[in-house]
């Protein structure tokens, strides 16, 4: 089976395209460094020819307002009629959970309206929706970090690892379109300043986790459930304090 991963050189399509291909499947590893650029069109239609499925785990390279739309509608739009020309039968894109509830960000505005193009497009579908990966943790610390001090909500999150994201996406792949969304997520739930706070003293990090109520994530004021899947999720297998330890004894 031939599938293109859009997006392949990245955290998840390196990892994906080497499961897939591990189970013996044809694989493209495509993106601008390989000659495919799903925003522009170039190198769409070669890399397809023959393809029975596509995966789009491509992120956009700046999150301001109009660029992250831009890149979201530019390329969903050129892929699914790529895809159509070559005959593509599913069609499987990586989202994010809650992204309905988060549209005060025109980053999750972008992601909620590359899920409508897809939905309505000519292509079978399936929309994964995971939460944030356990590699992110870093980053909401860094983004919270003011003065010497990480600002953090309690709000809760049911982070996963990234390598379990690229083995559900294989999953799907592989399977039916599901003519919908389906949602991927870690096997326990944390509050995002008590997670920060593990993550951080574990690596000797001295910056003090301060619980703040008002503290946003990326700019957006978060309620209890706003980055909790929901009940039908499927969940990972990877507990964070597994991946915690084989992290810091690497580090």
């Amino acid at each position: 089976m031939k599938i293109v991963v859009i997006g392949g050189t990245g955290l998840i399509g390196g990892k994906l395209v080497e499961r897939l291909r591990g189970g013996g499947h044809e694989v493209v590893a495509a993106s601008p460094s390989t000659g495919v650029d799903a925003v522009t069109g170039e190198g769409l239609a070669g890399a397809l020819t023959g393809a029975a499925a596509v995966v789009d785990v491509t992120n956009a390279p700046s999150f301001a307002d109009e660029a992250v739309m831009a890149f979201f509608v530019r390329s969903s739009r050129n892929l699914l009629a790529a895809e159509a020309e070559a005959g593509v039968r599913h069609h499987v894109a990586l989202s994010v959970v809650g992204t309905d509830g988060l549209t005060v960000s025109g980053y999750f505005r972008a992601k909620l309206a590359q899920e409508e193009l897809i939905t309505a497009g000519p292509i079978p579908s399936t929309i994964v929706r995971a939460t944030q990966f356990f590699e992110f943790l870093d980053g909401i610390a860094q983004a919270a970090t003011r003065d010497g001090r990480v600002h953090l909500p309690r709000a809760q999150m049911q982070p996963m690892l990234s390598d379990d994201v690229a083995a559900a996406l294989a999953e799907v792949a592989l399977a039916a379109p599901a003519g919908g969304r389906v949602e991927i997520a870690g096997p326990e739930p944390f509050r995002m300043d008590e997670i920060v706070r593990r993550l951080l003293t574990a690596r000797g990090d001295p910056r003090p986790v301060v619980t703040d109520p008002a503290a946003s994530y990326f700019g957006i004021a978060l309620d209890e459930r706003s980055l909790l899947p929901g009940p039908q999720a499927r969940l990972a297998p990877t507990r964070f304090d597994a991946w915690l330890q084989r992290t810091a004894l690497r580090g």
